[in-house]
């Protein structure tokens, strides 16, 4: 029974940092990538030196960005159904399943 109990605690404590750490530190790279992206003032550099623009940084930060939201979005969907008494099924997507 401990076990059991020891292994729920622990899917909750990954779930937690995943998505309670994870998703801020996400946009915090994206935000990072797209000042990367941008180039010039946006990014900290020596005096007298401006950095080129890179395409490959506001790619990555919309990818991250896209990502971030996409968690949140899936969180707020599992709180949803879970209020209608619903449950998450990710069979080829998000679904609304009856709870069983």
């Amino acid at each position: 029974m401990l076990a059991t109990e020891t292994g729920m605690l622990g899917q909750v404590l990954l779930v937690s940092l995943v998505l309670g750490a994870g998703l801020p530190v996400l946009f915090g790279l994206g935000l990072r990538a797209m000042a990367w992206g941008a180039g010039g003032d946006a990014e900290e550099h020596p005096a007298g030196v401006a950095p080129r623009p890179h395409p490959l940084g506001r790619a990555l930060g919309v990818l991250c960005f896209a990502l971030a939201a996409a968690g949140v979005v899936l969180g707020i969907t599992v709180v949803v159904a879970s209020g209608l008494g619903y449950e998450v099924g990710l069979g080829g997507g998000p679904l609304f399943v009856e709870k069983s």
